[in-house]
């Protein structure tokens, strides 16, 4: 992540309360990216949802992320 971009989303992550919110929104569309991929024959769609997962994923590390490289 880029120092400058990480400096801006230091005064998002230190707030608990909007890790938190961040944490329950990117569960819930975890669920709902494993549900598509259970359910897709489309090959496509599959790679989109994996792709999906992995970004969503990052968000419960974005605070570490933003601490580490907001330092720099």
């Amino acid at each position: 992540m880029i120092p400058e971009i990480a400096r801006k989303l230091l005064s998002l992550v230190n707030v608990k309360k909007n890790m938190d919110c961040l944490e329950v929104y990117a569960e819930h569309r975890i669920a709902s990216m494993h549900i598509v991929l259970e359910q897709s024959e489309d090959i496509k769609d599959i790679h989109i949802a994996q792709g999906a997962i992995r970004e969503l994923k990052r968000i419960k590390t974005l605070r570490d992320e933003v601490i580490a490289n907001g330092k720099k």
